[in-house]
């Protein structure tokens, strides 16, 4: 979508792009840093959250961990390890969203699970996206 300013075109993009660029970060993010992406991503932004959820993250040997016969021990094992691996990648993960949304991230909060290969993320923004916008 473009719109006139002052005799200037602006590209203004659409939430649902914005959200769908957060997406395409947090694959890469998955892939480049924890080894492997999700099969799925959506992300959805709510006054001042990010919320991106994630459909089987899980390695193939995160999997076989699942499965065992200690299989708590197991899962607990696997969000320990990604919990982690998401600490140390959030400097670059915090700037990523803050590029794309031209807001700071003020907290990250995390979960996983391993019996569905699921994991959200959710950034608590500074502000509202909207209203930043202006």
């Amino acid at each position: 979508m473009t719109r006139c300013l002052q005799s200037f075109e602006v590209d203004v993009k659409s939430k649902r792009e914005i959200e769908r660029e957060i997406s395409q970060a947090i694959i890469r993010f998955e892939k480049e840093f924890m080894g492997r992406g999700p099969l799925e991503a959506r992300t959805y932004i709510i006054e001042d959250m990010a919320l991106v959820r994630l459909k089987n993250v899980l390695t193939p040997a995160e999997l076989k961990l699942a499965e065992s016969e200690e299989g708590k021990r197991g899962h607990y094992l696997i969000k320990q390890v990604r919990q982690e691996l998401i600490e140390q990648g959030r400097p670059l993960l915090d700037a990523v969203i803050q590029d794309i949304l031209g807001i700071k991230v003020v907290s990250l909060h995390t979960d996983i699970s391993a019996k569905t290969g699921e994991r959200i993320i959710v950034f608590s923004l500074e502000k509202q996206w909207e209203t930043s916008r202006a």
